[in-house]
């Protein structure tokens, strides 16, 4: 199938950058995305252009390292999927593809499709953990989980902190990133004794760095990993309760 892709490249975060229009006519329907891209940078390479710079590691929609703006759409126009599981089928032969980075003020633009969105990671570092520790792990049921307690944990766990929910949302919010860390880490108990000071500390730097939440719904519709939209009410909730429980033990 022959494509046309409009690429957007830019050589550092003080350039403009602009859109490129390359065609490759040599792609397959079975191809994901990532596989494209490769096979544009072989042709470019060939030519004695420079190869498009995008981030990618496991390939297998596991760590949202690859994200990228596909179509004005993050990941891609397959829901719940991210941009490495997104195959060429989706799209007809000829099509006009459009590839950027993720946009969003907190994640400026390093080259190319390459962001740096360190801002997640500020926010993880604020709270986003347990202190345990260290040394020889206890018996596995020293402390018994309920089943739905476990299972409620393991759904907003699942965030692979992609970013692609903040470049989704109109004011670049990650509520529904900061929802579900902090409901994952307060449903267990291992999370519960540092709970108070948890919510405070990444609800704090998300504020820093992120916008505010108007619950327009974007972030859910294009979440790889298919966290719910009420993953966000954990934020304020988790707040407030801090707030409310600011003098005593957390």
């Amino acid at each position: 199938m022959k494509l046309t892709l409009d690429v957007w490249r830019q050589t550092s975060g003080a350039d403009t950058g602009e859109f490129v229009t390359y065609i490759v006519d040599d792609a397959a329907a079975e191809m994901p995305l990532p596989e494209l891209l490769d096979r544009l940078n072989a042709q470019l390479v060939e030519e004695g252009e420079d190869p498009i710079a995008f981030d990618t590691d496991c390939r297998e929609g596991i760590c949202g390292t690859c994200g990228i703006t596909v179509d004005g759409i993050p990941h891609g126009p397959e829901p719940h999927t991210p941009m490495c599981r997104q195959h060429l089928r989706s799209f007809s032969d000829g099509a006009h593809i459009r590839l950027e980075p993720f946009r969003s003020s907190a994640f400026p633009v390093v080259r190319d499709l390459v962001v740096d969105r360190s801002a997640m990671d500020r926010v993880v570092a604020s709270g986003g953990f347990v202190s345990v520790d260290a040394g020889t792990a206890p018996d596995a049921d020293t402390r018994q989980i309920p089943f739905d307690m476990a299972e409620r944990a393991l759904d907003f766990s699942a965030c692979i902190g992609c970013g692609a929910c903040i470049a989704a949302c109109p004011n670049g919010s990650s509520h529904l990133f900061t929802g579900s860390l902090l409901t994952h880490l307060a449903t267990l108990p291992q999370g519960k004794p540092e709970r108070g000071r948890r919510a405070r500390g990444v609800v704090e730097s998300a504020e820093e760095e992120f916008g505010p939440c108007s619950v327009y719904g974007e972030c859910a519709e294009v979440c790889p990993a298919g966290i719910p939209l009420s993953a966000i009410s954990a934020v304020n909730r988790e707040a407030a309760r801090a707030a409310v429980r600011r003098n005593r033990d957390d």
